[in-house]
């Protein structure tokens, strides 16, 4: 699946998701869209006789549904057209940096080279210190530099952050959504193209810099010399010595001696001639270390980003996927795994999981029910022989009662816990059952009930996870149709 079926698959599954009352979809529109995908699907299918695949289903089933919201909606096609920022970025950061390149001899004498040009070396040392970030970024994979920032690729994923006016409000809470979760999903591809743009910027500065020197030495006649306050000539011919040694290997230019050095320091010298030398010896040290290192880097970027986008991670084992793939018969039912915290589970709501299993990946659900962590419990502890990781496992999910007041340390360290180290995400659902059983008939139970689920809904939300409240005991209370009503937290 590649990024623009993706982005359009993602795009339906947050507007049905949000649209539960189903105000933008209706129920025939729908199972419409369903079944003329799989109808399409199925006959390019057998054009290239092979089997049909979800990626086929889902793809001509969201081009369906995109296509009847914006008959019925002309403000929300504008929207499913738009796309991200990092073309008009891509283009026009590097040739900005071209020109700004171009432009650098101006803050410089523009009749002489300056053997300590503080603006090519400049160039120099900023682009070796970027290596040697990246190069311990390399070594401590875990640790981030901090660059791209989360915001700016955000923002560069989804482009205009602003919604066409006159939405339905269902539809405008699907955009939203969508915003919101593809910037995340995108977002490997998304710093894959700014470094690549970043790169070549830095070497189209360089090339800028360098296309200068080069013209201005056709129509002016550069004085070659150095001049400094602290540093002797000794020092100044160990410095340009080692600075442009790999040119001079490399290239075979004209090295030079310690009494040359000594004979360029202005103001006494002239050096008519010398001025062509030291531009090639800058060229060729700036084109070794800052031209070919970065366009390679742009390179390797490029082609990230082109594999991420032609082969989109976008994760089809998600219930909502299950669910619609069911309908064509390549669905393989999923596990959902519970991990309940203080949490004893009978074996009547043992059934209500199984039942939770089963609305969430068809009849081929399956549940497994781990060990009650303890309350106070160390998550790190008690989950050390657990693989939050399983392949085998569709969705980790974690079960709190209702009755239970949510504390930071203890829930909310637990949910933090499995957030950070779970790469599918987790869910959350809260039993209501117990709640109920305790409440009775009291009048005043359905608005005590409200408040405790906002409790626990605003709390997960702390910790960057969704409540889903379900009734264990009646679990047809609160159905999970097709993946809507369980939402997995962001993956670590």
């Amino acid at each position: 699946m590649n990024e623009q079926i993706a982005r359009e698959v993602v795009l339906v599954r947050a507007i049905e998701t949000a649209d539960q009352k189903k105000e933008v979809l209706s129920e025939d529109d729908r199972m419409y869209a369903s079944r003329s995908a799989r109808e399409l699907a199925q006959w390019q299918a057998s054009g290239k006789q092979a089997e049909v695949t979800g990626d086929d289903f889902l793809q001509q089933r969201s081009e369906l549904i995109i296509k009847r919201i914006t008959e019925r909606t002309p403000a929300f096609a504008a929207f499913a057209k738009r796309r991200n920022g990092m073309k008009t970025l891509a283009l026009a950061l590097p040739l900005l940096a071209l020109l700004l390149g171009a432009g650098l001899d101006r803050i410089t004498d523009p009749h002489r080279v300056d053997l300590l040009s503080a603006p090519l070396l400049l160039i120099i040392a900023w682009n070796v210190l970027v290596y040697l970030g990246l190069l311990i970024w390399l070594c401590i994979p875990s640790h981030s530099l901090g660059w791209p920032k989360a915001g700016l690729v955000r923002h560069l994923s989804v482009g205009r952050l602003a919604l066409p006016r006159k939405l339905p409000h269902a539809l405008s809470s699907g955009l939203l959504s969508f915003m919101g979760e593809w910037a995340h999903l995108s977002a490997k591809l998304t710093a894959a193209r700014l470094s690549r743009t970043i790169h070549l910027s830095a070497a189209m500065f360089a090339i800028g810099a360098v296309a200068s020197l080069y013209a201005r030495g056709f129509l002016s006649q550069y004085a070659a010399g150095w001049e400094s306050t602290f540093l002797n000539a000794s020092q100044v011919h160990s410095l340009l010595s080692t600075l442009f040694a790999p040119a001079i290997a490399l290239f075979h230019l004209q090295g030079f001696s310690l009494a040359e050095i000594e004979a360029l320091r202005f103001p006494q010298t002239t050096a008519v001639e010398g001025g062509a030398r030291w531009v090639h010896l800058y060229a060729a040290t700036i084109f070794l270390l800052v031209v070919v290192p970065r366009l390679i880097l742009a390179l390797v970027n490029n082609w990230r980003a082109a594999r991420l986008a032609k082969h989109f991670p976008l994760d089809l084992d998600q219930p909502y996927f299950r669910k619609l793939n069911e309908s064509i018969g390549v669905a393989t039912g999923g596990m959902l795994r519970v991990l309940p915290y203080s949490f004893t589970v009978d074996e009547a709501r043992h059934k209500g999981l199984g039942q939770i299993a089963i609305m969430l990946f068809g009849e081929q659900g399956r549940m497994m029910l781990r060990p009650s962590t303890s309350y106070g419990e160390e998550p790190q502890e008690v989950l050390r022989g657990t693989d939050l990781n399983d392949p085998q496992v569709n969705i980790t999910a974690v079960l709190f009662n209702l009755t239970a007041t949510p504390e930071k340390e203890n829930h909310g360290a637990f949910l933090d816990y499995l957030a950070q180290s779970s790469a599918r995400g987790i869910a959350v659902l809260i039993d209501e059952s117990s709640y109920l059983e305790r409440a009775g008939e009291q009048a005043d139970n359905g608005a005590r009930l409200a408040e405790r689920v906002a409790l626990w809904q605003q709390f997960c939300q702390f910790h960057k996870t969704t409540a889903t409240l379900v009734n264990l005991l009646n679990p047809a209370l609160h159905p999970l149709d097709a993946g809507v009503g369980l939402k997995v937290s962001a993956a670590a």
